[in-house]
């Protein structure tokens, strides 16, 4: 969940059933042009994406879905008010969508978070599900989850093709970072946070977010968290980055400073109550990146070691005063494969920047925030919240 002031504060059916679920969605024709700011390129850096001008917003907020909220205990159009931030599955010659959904504000109702699924066979046109499939309930999550909702998923898979979603639950003050599994996208069970079994569970009431899963991508679309020196990892955080280790893919430790060791940037906002962790991508004063960095997509494993694509957010008056307050733009950085924790090289410039009216006007302006990568039809598909309201997409080929 993208929010300017950052110091403030599922789940049955089969293939079939979901087949019969989907209701129809978008429809346009692709008439792309590119994206007006590209860096120059690096061999490591995956840049040269097209957004679907003609298409995008390839979805937006939608009064047909409606629930019976169990906690409410009273039908819910669960997604009329904003629909964004998007995770991405390849699975069965489609690409599945969950992403995040808020209902209107009314006299009774507050603004509540829910994850829905969409499926698409082209990347570009999607159907959705009628009903959210990851979302606040009467369960052991629900004080952690209610009333602010379940946010802005991050999706792999292991060898076994179990699905792992990161995602934030926000009780209305306070985000952090759960994790939930599926063997098929419609039924999740819930694990509560990454961090419940380190230190005691001392980093519970602890602000955590934006979990990337350092995965393969693999030729059938499919992203498949691997081991690492006998460790899964995980960048996370949205003030600084930094790393957690895990054997499970469920429970996670963070990876604090030696002893001795100091972090590389002044601390703000959340970081603050966090001084012993390692900072692994930190904020630069005097660019795009001023203000927070933030884990996007999962993190690619290459031939030249792991990619992350991360958000980040711009303060002119110690960042770059080109571009306005509060602007989300996105870039890269390129880790050791064999220590992740080790910086190689980053992006000197964003390879994204908010430019169109959906992606500089909405919930929260000057928003491009990425999240979803998919390896599709011999293109790569990046798929991004805009301006915290509608989703969009830009393309490239797989070379």
């Amino acid at each position: 969940m993208i929010r300017p002031d950052l110091s403030a504060p599922r789940l049955a059916g089969s293939a079939a059933t979901l087949a019969l679920a989907l209701l129809l969605g978008c429809n346009g024709t692709d008439r792309s042009t590119p994206d007006a700011t590209p860096p120059g390129p690096d061999s490591w850096q995956l840049v040269n994406f097209v957004k679907a001008d003609s298409l995008n917003p390839i979805m937006g907020p939608s009064p047909v879905g409606v629930f019976q909220d169990p906690i409410l205990s009273r039908p819910i159009h669960w997604e009329e008010k904003d629909v964004f931030n998007p995770a991405v599955v390849v699975k069965d010659g489609k690409i599945y969508m969950l992403y995040r959904a808020e209902n209107l504000v009314t006299p009774t109702v507050g603004k509540t978070s829910r994850i829905g699924l969409a499926s698409s066979t082209d990347g570009v046109h999607f159907t959705r599900m009628a009903t959210p499939v990851l979302h606040p309930d009467n369960d052991a999550q629900k004080r952690w989850e209610w009333p602010g909702g379940t946010e802005d998923p991050r999706v792999v898979e292991d060898d076994q093709h179990t699905y792992y979603m990161t995602y934030t639950a926000y009780d209305g003050n306070k985000a952090r970072l759960h994790i939930a599994t599926s063997p098929d996208l419609l039924h999740w069970t819930k694990y509560g946070n990454v961090f419940a079994q380190f230190s005691g569970g001392s980093y519970v009431d602890k602000w955590t977010k934006s979990g990337s899963i350092v995965s393969r991508y693999e030729t059938d679309g499919r992203i498949i968290a691997t081991k690492i020196n006998g460790k899964y990892w995980m960048y996370w955080g949205d003030a600084q980055i930094w790393l957690a280790s895990s054997d499970d893919l469920i429970h996670w430790t963070p990876i604090e400073m030696a002893p001795g060791e100091k972090p590389p940037v002044p601390l703000r906002a959340q970081a603050l109550t966090m001084p012993n962790l390692k900072i692994v991508l930190p904020t630069r004063e005097g660019k795009f990146d001023s203000d927070l960095v933030e884990s996007g997509p999962p993190a690619m494993i290459t031939d030249q070691g792991i990619r992350l694509i991360y958000n980040s957010r711009n303060e002119p008056s110690f960042g770059d005063p080109a571009l306005p307050v509060g602007t989300y733009s996105a870039a890269q950085a390129l880790f050791d494969k064999n220590d992740p924790s080790k910086l190689l090289k980053r992006m000197d410039t964003y390879f994204m920047r908010p430019e169109k009216a959906y992606e500089t006007t909405g919930q929260v302006n000057q928003v491009v925030f990425l999240e979803g990568l998919a390896r599709f039809n011999s293109k790569w598909f990046l798929y991004y919240g805009t301006a915290d309201s509608k989703i969009a997409v830009a393309k490239r080929p797989v070379e």
